[in-house]
């Protein structure tokens, strides 16, 4: 069940979590969390997600400025 995570959670579970960058293809090539992998948020459907390990914790990462 997806929840939003604070700081101190978010650096408890990175250590076995995937991390999955939802940002834009290009964006995701400009620059990316070391380890993260892109599913940009437009694609990200069952089919995208069945490449992750359904064992392991997810973090869904998107960086915006706004």
């Amino acid at each position: 069940m997806p929840k939003n995570v604070g700081l101190g959670e978010m650096r408890r579970l990175v250590g076995g979590a995937q991390v999955v960058e939802v940002l834009p293809a290009h964006e995701y090539d400009e620059e990316h969390l070391p380890g993260a992998v892109n599913i940009p948020l437009k694609t990200l459907n069952e089919a995208a997600a069945a490449r992750l390990d359904k064992s392991r914790p997810v973090v869904v990462y998107c960086w915006d400025y706004l």
